[in-house]
């Protein structure tokens, strides 16, 4: 019996993640609506959503053992007020770059892909509002092929 490749080894491995993120945030600093968002992000930013893509997405630990894990990630949404329509625009152009460099298209994979894309947005958006609850999640959560991973809340 073979195993089931995670999605992050289906999407095509690092190289694919860091091409998704590096072409993706060229596109954000150009955006008039997530601009003003992404003002401040450091040369290497995309780099650094890469390896919490790796992570989330079934690779290496790399973004817990190099970056500092969950309450990292949480720190940085915190009292960035994201709006709706800017989490939208987000999604719309993380969906597009995966187009656009040819991520795999096989349904099972684009439905989970976009399932965390989703998740993941709406959950940056209720943590950067000024009134958001402390989290109850300690780890990095991990995206899988089917249901979204039990404390995903």
């Amino acid at each position: 019996m073979t195993k089931q490749p995670t999605l992050f080894e289906w999407m095509g491995g690092r190289e694919a993640v860091a091409t998704l993120l590096e072409k993706f945030y060229e596109k954000v600093k150009q955006d008039d609506l997530l601009k003003p968002l992404f003002q401040h992000m450091a040369d290497d930013h995309h780099a650094h959503v890469a390896m919490w893509f790796e992570e989330v997405l079934g690779g290496t630990t790399i973004y817990t053992e190099d970056r500092g894990g969950f309450k990292t990630m949480l720190r940085r949404h915190r009292g960035r007020k994201i709006q709706p329509e800017q989490r939208e625009r987000w999604v719309a152009l993380m969906l597009q770059t995966a187009d656009e460099i040819e991520l795999p298209t096989d349904p099972e994979f684009r439905s989970a892909f976009v399932a965390y894309i989703e998740w993941g947005s709406r959950r940056a958006l209720a943590n950067s509002q000024p009134d958001a609850p402390p989290s109850k999640r300690e780890t990095v959560p991990r995206w899988g092929w089917g249901e979204a991973p039990p404390g995903t809340e």
